[in-house]
């Protein structure tokens, strides 16, 4: 697909654009009025994740637009961005060491070929099922047997969400939806857009009306207005968006509903995670988000949901 020459991928583009223009505004605005500590160190964060926006928005354009390799290897360089975070915060042994070089060396980029190559039978098998016989096979072999089978666990389970679950979103560019053909590049957006802004939406009206703590010992930061609002505003910018997407407004917003309540749900896990390991954040590789599986963790649980649910009723 030409996105340079698609009128409603220049659209979406140029409206991302102008809202971080605003944005960017706004942070510049605060900054200078802004004279308490506390607000000025609010403001300083806020004006540190606009800048990661323009960064992270300008690497996800140019992979868009260079096609279904682009957007592949974009989506594999995060995966194993993540999946390093992860295995830095679970505790391995000498023994795991193997079984890792496997994990990032040999199945992560098999399972980004197969997708890039549109081998659905084996990109939907290789990590659920050889990569979760080979794993422990691997452990065993190194000899270890302390702490065997959480070891091999967290191993299969990082696979799992920094590389399967998320290989789901570049995935989309392999479906054959009827009048949709060649297109498939802006369903992408639509995922990652109401991912994204659903993240942001649930900060901010937190910040703003946030009241009630929906689970206080794993993320104190998310309330039921934030929850409430947030995901009422992601809807409605999804259905707002049905004209990128072969979906009807309705189906638009039902959809978007299910990328949002996803979405929630992995960045509750991924908080339960980063809570059991006593770590604030996954990383620090991302000025004022954290660590990449912090930015992604919503997209981790939404990405699979929304692929078969558009594999299932529109191919």
């Amino acid at each position: 697909m030409d996105l340079l020459n698609d009128s409603h991928a220049r659209w979406f583009f140029e409206g991302l654009i102008g809202f971080l223009l605003l944005a960017s505004i706004v942070g510049a605005v605060l900054a200078r009025t802004t004279h308490s500590e506390k607000g000025r160190a609010v403001v300083q964060n806020l004006n540190a994740r606009i800048r990661a926006w323009w960064a992270m928005v300008g690497f996800f354009g140019l992979a868009v637009v260079s096609g279904r390799l682009g957007s592949t290897l974009l989506f594999a360089a995060m995966s194993f961005l993540a999946l390093r975070e992860f295995v830095t915060l679970a505790p391995t042994r000498r023994g795991d060491h193997r079984a890792l070089f496997w994990a990032f060396f040999i199945i992560l980029p098999a399972h980004y070929y197969f997708i890039w190559a549109d081998w659905y039978a084996l990109f939907s098998i290789l990590i659920p099922v050889y990569a979760s016989l080979w794993i422990p096979i691997r452990c065993a072999i190194a000899g270890d047997t302390a702490d065997f089978l959480g070891r091999t666990a967290r191993i299969q389970w990082g696979l799992l969400v920094c590389v399967y679950f998320v290989s789901y979103a570049p995935a989309l560019l392999t479906l054959k939806i009827p009048g949709f053909e060649g297109q498939n590049a802006k369903l992408l957006c639509f995922l990652v857009c109401v991912a994204q802004m659903s993240d942001v939406l649930q900060y901010t009206w937190g910040k703003l009306f946030g009241r009630h703590k929906i689970a206080p010992l794993v993320s104190p930061s998310k309330t039921v207005e934030g929850f409430v609002g947030g995901v009422a505003s992601a809807v409605a910018l999804g259905a707002a968006l049905w004209w990128i997407t072969p979906f009807k407004p309705w189906e638009a917003a039902s959809l978007a509903l299910a990328i949002c309540l996803m979405g929630f749900g992995g960045g509750l896990v991924m908080s339960a995670i980063k809570r059991d390991r006593g770590v604030k954040d996954f990383g620090a590789m991302i000025e004022g988000h954290g660590g990449m599986l912090d930015r992604i963790d919503s997209l981790c649980f939404a990405a699979p949901l929304f692929f078969h649910l558009v594999r299932y009723f529109y191919t």
